[in-house]
């Protein structure tokens, strides 16, 4: 999801702007999600960078405040 969003997870954590605690937060919400076919289908229907994830995706938050720091 972070690449198709245009983010690299380990250069945000070298940069601070993503800490280790909210990385295993992140892994652990994605394993356990409910939508995970139709987010499988959402990243497979994507051309290229996008600015939101797809609807429901427990990591939202997290990842769109990443994405307006670039």
């Amino acid at each position: 999801m972070a690449r198709v969003m245009g983010l690299n997870l380990s250069e945000e954590m070298l940069s601070g702007h993503l800490g280790p605690d909210e990385y295993a937060h992140m892994v652990t919400c994605c394993r356990g999600c409910a939508l995970v076919e139709a987010c499988e289908s959402w990243l497979g229907a994507q051309t290229g960078v996008t600015a939101t994830p797809p609807p429901g995706c427990c990591n939202a938050a997290l990842l769109s405040r990443l994405r307006k720091l670039h």
